[in-house]
């Protein structure tokens, strides 16, 4: 993918702990349109490079959700970690019905290649998130080379787990809060599945997370979950962690599922174990 066309224009900053939040859009070659990111530079950055944490937020949100609510920012400070927080879909591409549903178009990206009509112009985030934002971010800021880390949640934390196991080279460590972790088995992944591949095919299981566990793709470090036993959609039937679960176990991939009771599904909950996962990450990161 060429850098030539691409380059990130600042919209606004902010100082937060000794480092800058700031806020960026740019023209996407994988999306066919622009799209909007959030980065926090660490204070340790000013006198060298440091490594890369890619957060994926879920349904509904937009690239402001994690940085104004995580409070991500002092522990990356603490690290000495670069935090990228990407939209969750493209936005403003007037395809028929983007904006219709709240679980499927517009915010709900759901991190895949789509592959049908009309939302395969636009709808690759799969690409945009592990091919052309990752470019564009080591071009342009100051990003120590080697791996990097990638979390996310509910729907993002669908998009870390398959981003980091089919890139393991690429990604270090991963990470989630309640993921959707089984999309092919559950209402949220099967519409989404439905709508950006048609019927069930061979592209459900590669954008699966259990699936790809069971074919043998596996991280080379353990990966960590937080789930809330008070979430309404772990009752739903809708994220599916101890499925996931026992596909890690089966295959030898280790994890660490944290179960957390009275916990739901909101920030509140992510902002409360943000700590132990930039942690995770740091951890990681910072001994290769």
């Amino acid at each position: 993918m060429s850098l030539e066309k691409l380059s990130l224009k600042e919209k606004s900053r902010a100082q937060s702990f000794g480092g800058t939040t700031r806020f960026y859009a740019h023209r996407s070659i994988a999306c066919d349109c622009e799209m909007n990111l959030v980065v926090y530079v660490p204070p340790q950055a000013e006198a060298d490079s440091v490594p890369v944490l890619y957060y994926l937020s879920g349904l509904t949100c937009t690239e402001k959700n994690f940085i104004e609510k995580a409070g991500a920012q002092r522990y990356a400070a603490e690290h000495g970690l670069i935090l990228v927080a990407p939209d969750t879909s493209p936005r403003g591409t007037d395809i028929p019905g983007e904006d219709d549903d709240w679980d499927f178009g517009s915010g709900a990206g759901f991190y895949v290649n789509a592959t049908v009509d009309p939302w395969a112009q636009h709808y690759q985030m799969y690409d945009y998130v592990t091919k052309e934002l990752p470019e564009l971010i080591s071009a342009e800021l100051p990003v120590r080379s080697g791996p990097a880390g990638i979390f996310g949640h509910s729907m993002g934390g669908h998009g870390a787990l398959i981003c980091g196991l089919k890139n393991p080279e690429q990604y270090a460590s991963i990470s989630a809060f309640a993921p959707i972790a089984a999309p092919s088995q559950c209402p949220w992944g099967k519409k989404a599945f439905t709508g950006y591949f048609g019927e069930k095919s061979d592209k459900w299981a590669a954008y699966d997370a259990t699936e790809l566990v069971k074919v043998g793709r596996d991280s080379r470090a353990p990966i960590l979950i937080d789930q809330g036993e008070a979430d309404p959609f772990l009752a739903a039937g809708q994220l599916m962690p101890e499925v996931f679960k026992s596909a890690c176990e089966q295959a030898g991939q280790p994890i660490t599922l944290r179960r957390q009771p009275g916990y739901d599904h909101s920030y509140y909950f992510i902002s409360t174990f943000m700590g132990d996962h930039i942690r995770h990450h740091a951890n990681i990161l910072n001994s290769n």
